[in-house]
């Protein structure tokens, strides 16, 4: 059964916005590129492709505008106007990328497309103005030659290299005084032909010939470069000829796939020689057939796919449970029942396959970081442009694998670290060298694994935060008063930056300064169960680390029972527990405190802090267990009157009409059926802080 015509038509615009975002992040990487190599031709020939594909795909998918756009955009992408307009060229390919983003964004959300006449503007100049005549001399043999190939004749090209073969592009100027396109067009043609393997061929046919200026063509051939080119000037009918050798990877992911497919190719080879050694036939087209088993085993499937495969393992997960208990009652009933090692080997088998299926659901909602660190470059380039400032961004640990949902949460949080790290952070040049540092500022991002958590650090060489300034500052915006500023510890200063609507900034700029960004930073973090921590030295630098679970999908977490109800706090919140008695709790500032060794401990009840009614009808204990909690620099006792134990949970995001209270931030169900809770740790330090001073929170 065939799907209707508007169903094909919205999976294409689909497939096309993925790729079309492919294709803006290589154009923004690729202008970053051409400001330090403006004449490099590779560069230029991928931003030709890129610009050429997205032509091509919007054509397709009805986008005329975007189309006209990136055909207008063409006639500027040459060597000779990025030689001789080097840093324009460059602005105009990153002007590019954004226009075509905005045209996008507008496309997707069904409304008109802005004017752009940013770009258009920049494309007028550089085609009116003309080139120098010193430029215009050393580039006058560079035919505009697109070379832009399919993704087939690309294959080509690098499977012939792969192979050892020499392949060139080659372009050829038709003489405008040849009265006979068409037959030039074939003698060109038969030449080619003559001089080796024609790979590529534009036009294809006599026909297209007729009125076109420039023959290209991919030529794979053993003979010197000086014999091609005197065969390829041909009198009376070639004016000009432009040859240089084919470029086979235009990106690292390219080279990435390439060494891979040379990796199963080899594999496969090596397979094959051991089997003829034994007496097995060989097949002589091994190398393709690996390629071609490797290039067909990637698929894209759309993320909500796999979160329903995510629910369902989750859903098998508690249909474990419950059976694990049933078979408990059973063991319990009928011990000496033959039937019952027949049961307990079968959910044995079950419960290892459950959790092979488990860890491979969970890797594949897996993906780089680097996916994320793509966009900084641009960010940094565009932020210290504004403030005159020069900065290089370090990055470091792009093969971190994190989970898809919390990479796309992270990625605002991230946004705002990175632009105040410019913006705020770094001095500007002369301020540095009278510091004794180099002109040129550093960001740093950095990832990597730690336990069962993902850490990403936001690092800048900059002058650092002064705590004082900023006790200041709190106290001038009424954020506290002058004698619970003093109270403050220096790291609990430093977490003021967080607070909505503050900010050390002294004028708002189109960057900063609004008080806007850094508690963005820490409602996300709150959200999807991370923690940020921020550290700094004055004159040297200041660093934030963003730490995040690897998934959302499930949990470890200590189970505990307060009023007869079953809670749950993530393990990797839990410090210590401890166990204590009535008259160890003393009152300080209308709060209940616990001296722990050396330090003084907050106690939380959970029954004060929200109207928890308790269904326990046993009588009130004198003993009590205290979980302590430590979140960010914070730490604060639990006061729970029993533990359950350790478990994984299964969690269930709750709407909102069915559970009011911030203090909980999912369930999940256990074996039996029992509903838990699960705490949300960030939310009852916010309420404890909201409820007295924060000096007062050990």
């Amino acid at each position: 059964m065939s799907r209707p015509p508007e169903d094909r038509g919205g999976e294409l615009r689909a497939l096309f916005f993925e790729s079309a975002n492919e294709l803006l992040q290589s154009l923004n990487e690729a202008g970053l590129e051409l400001e330090s190599r403006p004449a490099d031709e590779d560069v230029i020939r991928r931003v030709r492709r890129a610009v050429h594909t997205l032509k091509g795909d919007s054509a397709a998918c009805g986008f005329h505008k975007l189309s006209e756009l990136a055909h207008e955009l063409e006639d500027v992408l040459t060597p000779q106007i990025a030689q001789a307009r080097r840093a324009d060229f460059a602005e105009l390919v990153l002007t590019a990328a954004d226009s075509f983003g905005s045209m996008l964004t507008a496309y997707q959300r069904k409304a008109e497309p802005p004017a752009v006449e940013a770009l258009h503007a920049m494309i007028r100049k550089l085609l009116d103005e003309p080139v120098s005549s010193k430029s215009a001399s050393s580039a006058a043999p560079q035919l505009p030659a697109q070379f832009a190939w399919t993704e087939y004749e690309r294959l080509m090209i690098s499977e012939a290299v792969h192979r050892g073969e020499t392949v060139y592009n080659v372009a050829l100027r038709i003489d405008p005084n040849s009265g006979m396109r068409a037959a030039a067009f074939q003698l060109i043609r038969n030449v080619l032909h003559g001089s080796g393997t024609v790979i590529a061929l534009r036009p294809e046919d006599n026909v297209a010939a007729a009125t076109v200026e420039i023959v290209e063509a991919a030529l794979a051939s053993s003979q010197p470069e000086e014999r091609l080119l005197q065969r390829c000037r041909i009198p009376s009918i070639v004016s000009h000829v432009r040859l240089e050798r084919a470029a086979t990877a235009e990106t690292p992911e390219h080279e990435l796939l390439g060494d891979l497919l040379e990796a199963q190719a080899a594999k496969f080879v090596a397979g094959a020689a051991e089997a003829n050694e034994s007496g097995a036939a060989t097949n002589p087209n091994t190398s393709g057939s690996a390629a071609a088993a490797v290039a067909e085993s990637t698929l894209r499937v759309d993320a909500a796919r796999i979160d329903a495969v995510m629910n369902l393992v989750g859903e098998l997960i508690i249909g474990k449970s419950m059976l694990n208990r049933a078979l408990t009652e059973f063991d319990q009933k009928h011990a000496r029942d033959p039937l019952r090692a027949k049961l307990a080997d079968a959910m044995a088998f079950q419960a290892r396959i459950l959790g092979e299926l488990h860890k491979c659901v969970l890797k594949i909602r897996m993906v780089p970081v680097e996916q994320l660190f793509r966009r900084f470059p641009r960010v940094v380039r565009d932020v210290a442009k504004q403030c005159g400032k020069d900065v290089a961004l370090d990055l470091s640990g792009q093969n971190t694998d994190l989970d898809k949902g919390i990479l796309d949460a992270l990625a605002e949080p991230l946004m705002h670290l990175v632009r105040n790290a410019v913006d705020h952070g770094i001095e500007p040049a002369d301020e540095r060298l009278t510091a004794g540092k180099p002109a040129r500022g550093t960001a740093y991002l950095n990832a990597y694994h730690q336990g069962t958590q993902v850490v990403i650090e936001v690092r800048d060489d900059g002058r650092g935060i002064d705590p004082a300034q900023l006790r200041a500052r709190a106290v001038e915006k009424g954020v506290l008063k002058p004698d619970e500023a003093k109270r403050l510890t220096d790291q609990e200063t430093l977490n003021l930056i967080f607070e909505s609507g503050f900010s050390t900034a002294s004028e708002v700029t189109e960057v900063s300064g609004r008080g806007i960004g850094m508690d963005v930073v820490r409602t996300v973090l709150d959200r999807i169960k991370g923690t940020v921590h921020v550290s700094s030295q004055k004159g040297r630098g200041t660093t934030i680390q963003l730490r995040a679970p690897l998934t959302l999908a499930s949990i470890q977490t200590l189970l505990f029972r307060v009023g007869g109800r079953l809670f749950a706090v993530p393990l990797s919140s839990v410090v210590e527990i401890t166990r204590i008695m009535d008259p160890e709790i003393h009152r300080v500032d209308q709060r209940e405190v616990l001296r722990l060794r050396d330090q003084i401990l907050t106690l939380v009840r959970l029954d004060h802090l929200s109207r928890l009614r308790s269904i326990d009808t046993q009588p009130v204990r004198k003993k009590h267990f205290v979980i302590v909690i430590g979140a960010a620099e914070k730490r604060f006792g639990l006061l729970v009157d029993s533990l359950v134990g350790e478990e994984e949970l299964v969690i269930k995001a709750l709407p909102g009409e069915i559970v009011s209270s911030d203090l909980v931030s999912g369930a999940s169900i256990l074996g039996d059926g029992t509903v838990v809770l699960i705490l949300n740790v960030s939310a009852v330090l916010s309420r404890l802080s909201r409820a007295a001073p924060l000096g007062a929170i050990a």
